[in-house]
């Protein structure tokens, strides 16, 4: 058989950062006691329910389309999509089915060290059903109940086109995805919370064919890990179905993350038969070019237009710019510490070492982080005007991180000012000198390295408070006199 190619497009749901729902005044805030956030409007209840749109709601899902090269349409309108389903409290949603926001854009994800465009195939908004809490397993569960606060949430549904050839592209889609709209503050995308959910239709072909093949569509993947193993998953099942002579399903699979499999759900032989139709209660809207300049002018710098300035601006290596760019938060931190103390590299180290090494220990983000830009800078200041040593100040970090009190404070409290008098230190070398004569022996017959230990010795004596350069600098005239 050929060399089978991957082909994956992904269907990104993505719930938007209002504080009221799409169509209703109900709070869309998350985790709140189940149906408690409900009114007659977003659970489809008889009588004067007439929906209104949410102005914001509708800004941020023209933003995102912008934000992601779409052609906007010049007229917004809104279609029933009829269905029935436990989650749906009217019955049908309120969606875009004949005239999406946004059309034909793309992204760009970095690919096998090339810049490859992935298309993004429409956008458009709609209200999120509510949400099926399942007693038991998802597969065997006798019942499940039903939470109807999510109903009603604004969210925008993202197709991309099928120009993914991997589980690792679309991971690296996915991530650009992420940190395009949290730049662009329309939603916090936390996967985990469901305000991000994914599902992927995967199929395999022939490698060099234009056909594609049969599909199945993946669900339950919340998180980038997720995605990245139920797609590697099916494409070696689907692959190993066909060089076996079988032949793929086209189905809706269940990522069971616990098994690190998928499960057939149900069929998809039949198209879904929506009944669309324009809802009747929600006259289109005109795009004025007035308001698309407007919210073109209000996208701020995205990811990779920061990405080269950093680069170009503070001579960053790529990889660097890279990691500080990729949220919003940490790009703003990164400049506003270049702001106190302007060493670009050192402020980058430092970041992307220390700090991020104790956010990711901590399972914190930089947002809730108390260290604060200003004080890291004067940290830093510290450091390089040699007040305190470098393990010092990682040590004082670690107090700021935990306490965030001001280094300064720190510093003093604990009493850590690096000695760089010269005039204290030549009487404490004198006698590490006079109490350690093998060691000076053995580095004046040619073992350099003996001054290791003797510089060692000085730091034991005042108690890591030396300045270690200038203790090795001054302990090699003493020894080489």
């Amino acid at each position: 058989m050929n060399e089978l190619e991957t082909v994956v497009g992904l269907e990104v749901h993505v719930e938007l950062l209002t504080q009221t729902k799409l169509f209703c005044g109900c709070s869309a805030a998350f985790g709140a006691e189940p149906n408690t956030q409900v009114c007659a409007v977003c659970l489809g209840l008889p009588g004067e329910t007439l929906p209104r749109l949410n102005q914001q709601a509708l800004e941020f899902a023209i933003k995102a389309a912008l934000a992601l090269n779409c052609s906007i349409a010049g007229e917004v309108s809104f279609d029933r999509k009829n269905y029935f389903y436990a989650d749906l409290p009217k019955g049908y949603q309120i969606s875009q089915f004949f005239q999406p926001i946004g059309t034909r854009g793309y992204v760009e994800i970095q690919s096998a060290g090339e810049i490859k465009p992935i298309g993004i195939h429409q956008l458009h908004l709609e209200e999120d059903t509510g949400k099926l809490l399942h007693v038991g397993d998802i597969l065997s569960s006798p019942f499940s109940r039903v939470d109807f606060n999510r109903a009603g949430v604004p969210l925008i549904e993202i197709v991309s086109e099928p120009d993914l050839r991997s589980a690792e592209e679309a991971r690296l889609f996915l991530q650009k995805l992420r940190s395009i709209l949290r730049y662009l503050d329309v939603s916090d995308c936390k996967m985990e919370e469901g305000s991000m959910r994914c599902d992927a239709n995967v199929s395999v072909r022939p490698r060099g064919s234009s056909a594609l093949g049969k599909k199945t569509e993946l669900k339950n993947m919340n998180s980038f890990r997720s995605v990245y193993k139920g797609i590697e998953y099916e494409v070696q099942r689907q692959s190993r179905l066909l060089q076996e002579g079988g032949e793929v399903l086209p189905e809706t699979r269940h990522w069971d993350e616990g098994a690190e499999l998928t499960r057939a759900m149900r069929s998809k032989f039949l198209s879904a038969n929506y009944r669309c139709f324009p809802d009747p209660n929600l006259p289109p809207l005109l795009t004025s070019r007035e308001r698309l300049n407007a919210l073109q002018e209000a996208i701020p710098e995205l990811p990779d237009a920061r990405l080269e300035r950093f680069v170009r601006e503070y001579s960053l290596p790529r990889y660097d710019a890279e990691i500080l760019t990729a949220t919003r938060e940490l790009a703003d931190f990164y400049e506003n510490t270049l702001a106190v103390f302007p060493v670009p590299k050192a402020v980058s180290n430092w970041t992307m070492g220390e700090l991020l090494g104790l956010l990711n220990e901590a399972g914190q983000e930089i947002g809730t982080c108390k260290i604060t830009p200003t004080d890291l800078g004067e940290l830093l200041k510290m450091v390089q005007e040699e007040m305190i040593s470098r393990n010092m100040g990682k040590a004082v970090l670690e107090e700021m991180f935990a306490s965030g009190e001001k280094p300064g404070v720190i510093v003093e409290k604990k009493g850590l000012v690096q000695i760089s008098d010269e005039g204290a230190l030549a009487e404490i070398i004198a006698r590490v000198i006079d109490q350690n004569p093998k060691s000076v022996e053995d580095y004046r017959g040619g073992k350099k390295k003996a001054v290791g230990f003797l510089v060692g010795q000085v730091m034991k004596e005042t108690r890591g408070k030396a300045n270690p350069q200038l203790v090795n600098e001054m302990l090699k005239k003493q020894l080489e006199v």
